[in-house]
């Protein structure tokens, strides 16, 4: 078959006719079809036929990940961050009302921050824009503001959705503050990092950030399951081994979409016999390359806790085996070297200053070398801590002067530690009667508030 154009009944070939392409199923051929562009041009609206065109053409060709099929349509599909939108919470209830505000979801990968920007704009009924940071500036932002000022003619508030919101420049983060501050658009970022650091705080101040969690493993076997159901609905009917979900969810560590990209796989690499699959723990190990170990989500917190306490309790036997276990079970060596360090610091501090530089550097080598390199500076880190002589004293220290400001013993410094750097403080008597200590060491002057002459913090 060629290809050809098709008209709409009863209309010539002139300048004002619409037309559209009919293709044949090998359109991929371009030699037979391509000819037909220099007839494009006869019709004016060539352009938005030819993309629409590719478009259908591009569509029909895409693979579309589970993830995204099976995309929540609304708030009552969404699973997972009970904590952010469960029935009566603020943020929902807020929802309910229409009141949009800006905010930015902070959360690790796979926790659901697109779907539920996505969930937001469809419940409020707004104009939805979405960008990367990656591959957006300025120049995208400004095309969203002049969109949202269209929508607003229309009666339509605009959700300007920033994804990676942490890689843009203080100058293209500035960009948006005018924008949100007059209401022209309201902003929902998504960032894997602390927005602390991250985030300008002018942006900050006009934006609520909210912390998104790791998916729970309840959430989780429910998103696995709903991603099955999917599969069988559209494919072949399959059995389940016991274990699979299990196994799955403590790959996927709290990440919907790693979770169902294993689960899509795992279905299609499983045994077709009979015209029924077969899904078993073995297919996901042989396509994972990992071992199926026990390690829920609980398991993950449990492991770090044995972990730091058996290096409190200076058995280097014990803090090696769970090091090993949470290795195993595909921890970020990240996160092993962090819990290192907080030992290092709260539990040896300066009885041994050593520990806190040796787990400063196992961290910086595991990022640099990583898996399965970075196991060995990991190891060496966690002897030499739990070995090390002990000592709490850093934390007790900073522990209580909190506690003390928590409970309202919050004094300003003497008058003479004040800074005296400037025109007006000796005005004030600030810094009047400072002894610089490296000029008289014995010199003995206060240093303490008034109200706290006499306190003990260290030992």
């Amino acid at each position: 078959m060629s290809y050809f154009f098709s008209l709409s009944s009863g209309q010539t070939k002139s300048a004002s006719t619409n037309a559209s392409l009919v293709i044949c199923h090998d359109y991929r051929n371009y030699s037979v079809w391509s000819p037909l562009l220099l007839l494009i041009p006869l019709f004016p609206c060539y352009n938005t036929v030819m993309a629409d065109l590719f478009t259908e053409l591009e569509n029909q060709n895409k693979q579309i990940p589970l993830a995204e099929a099976i995309r929540p349509k609304t708030l009552e599909e969404f699973l997972g961050q009970s904590n952010v939108i469960a029935p009566n919470s603020p943020l929902l209830n807020l929802l309910q009302t229409n009141r949009l505000f800006s905010m930015i979801f902070w959360g690790t990968p796979g926790c659901g921050k697109t779907t539920l920007a996505r969930l937001i704009a469809t419940k409020t009924n707004a104009n939805f824009i979405e960008i990367s940071a990656v591959t957006s500036g300025v120049k995208d932002i400004k095309e969203a503001v002049e969109n949202a000022k269209m929508a607003l003619r229309n009666g339509t508030k605009t959700i300007l959705f920033i994804d990676e919101i942490h890689r843009y420049s203080k100058t293209q983060q500035d960009a948006l503050l005018p924008h949100l501050e007059n209401g022209t658009l309201f902003l929902i970022g998504s960032t894997t990092e602390n927005p602390s650091f991250q985030v300008v705080p002018a942006l900050l101040s006009r934006a609520q950030v909210i912390r998104l969690n790791p998916i729970d493993d309840e959430s989780m076997f429910k998103i696995i399951k709903r991603g099955l159901a999917y599969l069988v609905q559209q494919y072949v009917p399959m059995d389940c081994e016991k274990g699979v979900f299990d196994f799955i969810i403590n790959l996927a560590r709290g990440d919907a979409r790693s979770a169902l990209n294993i689960t899509e796989n795992a279905y299609f690499a499983s045994d077709l016999v009979d015209g029924r699959r077969n899904l078993t723990v073995k297919i996901i190990e042989e396509i994972c390359q990992k071992r199926n170990t026990m390690y829920s989500q609980q398991e993950h917190y449990d492991c770090a806790s044995a972990f730091q306490k058996s290096l409190r309790g200076s058995d280097p036997d014990a803090a090696i085996y769970y090091l090993a276990k949470m290795i195993a079970a595909g921890e970020d060596p990240r996160f092993i070297a962090r819990r290192l360090i907080t030992c290092a610091a709260e539990d040896v501090g300066n009885a041994d200053p050593m520990a806190f530089n040796l787990a400063v550097n196992a961290y910086k080598a595991v990022e640099l070398l990583g898996l399965p390199e970075g196991r060995i500076p990991l190891a060496q880190a966690v002897i030499y801590v739990a070995r090390a002589k002990k000592s709490n004293e850093t934390i007790c220290a900073i522990d209580a002067a909190l506690s003390d400001i928590a409970h309202g013993k919050d004094y300003p410094p003497p008058m003479h530690l004040r800074d005296a750097h400037y025109k007006d403080a000796a005005k004030y008597g600030f810094g009047e009667g400072y002894v610089y200590s490296h000029s008289n060491p014995d010199y003995e002057q206060q240093f303490l508030p008034d109200e706290l002459v006499g306190k003990k913090y260290t030992r």
